[in-house]
């Protein structure tokens, strides 16, 4: 008798605990865990100029049951040459000696991201949320900001078709300019409002759309805001294409020097200008999934 209970239970614990999991359960354990994904997009021109746009964006995301940390890095750079030939006539006798050509290298977009923000579920439909970036964008008039942000939001939906929620934050901000500007303070407190919405069309096609509102408490009118939409085509299970569209509008922006032309030459070499109050992106790239 005893042995048949032993048998018995030996075999229960065999089939119950060893058996294969269910869909359901690979599907939970193969969502725990990290999740990364890289962007790369590279264009060149040659010839009467030269055009290099470089672009990288990774994404990674450790998730566990009721909190995930997520990481993500962003870099675009663009360099544009221009060559301008000039004809030089050594002896003055108006024949053509030789061809000089000058090359002017100049940056006409760089802008970086890192950032790191942890959520935890309160409820499944409530959650809080903290984290810090930094960013960089100079021909913009930005060498460093770094902000630290905490709050709360709400999760609307989340599924296998859409993921929606919308964040409300305090931040503070410490931003430091190329040019400094004395009437704006270097530090402030701050209010965030942003929303991330996805939806999957298929298995295939994959639309993203995010919205980030930021309000400067120190002076309201520098406010700040950050718009993205993507569209990517899965090629494989690992790769995929992808369009994104961005919009940095700042309603404050940063000032820049442009040169003084004048017949006066104790007049000043330079004068302050604002930096055009939006920045518009657009990227094609190859997406890899790890």
């Amino acid at each position: 008798m005893r042995r048949s209970l032993a048998v018995g239970l030996v075999t229960f614990l065999v089939t119950t605990v060893a058996s294969p999991l269910s869909a359901e359960e690979k599907k939970e354990a193969k969502a725990l865990g990290w999740a990364s994904t890289a962007e790369i997009a590279y264009v060149l021109t040659t010839g009467n100029s030269e055009i290099a746009t470089l672009g990288l964006k990774e994404k990674s995301v450790r998730t566990w049951e009721r909190s995930s940390f997520q990481i993500d890095a962003e870099a675009v750079r663009a360099e544009s040459t221009l060559t301008d030939p000039l004809a030089l006539d050594i002896d003055g006798d108006g024949v053509v000696d030789s061809i000089d050509r000058q090359e002017e290298t100049q940056t006409t977009a760089a802008r970086y991201l890192l950032q790191g923000r942890y959520d935890r579920k309160i409820t499944d439909r409530f959650f809080w949320f903290t984290g810090a970036g930094w960013d960089r964008n100079q021909p913009a008039g930005i060498d460093d900001r770094y902000a630290g942000f905490g709050g709360v939001g709400n999760l609307w939906r989340d599924d296998d078709v859409v993921k929606f929620r919308t964040d409300y934050s305090a931040t503070y901000t410490h931003q430091e300019d190329v040019v400094p500007n004395p009437a704006i303070s270097e530090g402030f407190a701050g209010l965030r409002f942003s929303w991330a919405y996805l939806h999957n069309f298929g298995k295939s096609t994959t639309f993203e759309d995010t919205l980030v509102l930021d309000e400067n408490l120190d002076e309201t009118s520098d406010f700040r805001v950050d718009f993205y939409n993507s569209l990517a085509v899965a090629m494989s299970e690992k790769l995929a294409l992808k369009v994104g569209y961005r919009m940095l509008y700042d309603n404050e922006p940063a000032i820049g020097l442009v040169p003084v032309v004048s017949a006066n030459p104790a007049a000043p070499l330079t004068h302050p200008l604002e930096k055009d109050d939006l920045d518009t992106i657009f990227t094609t790239s190859l997406v890899v999934k790890f």
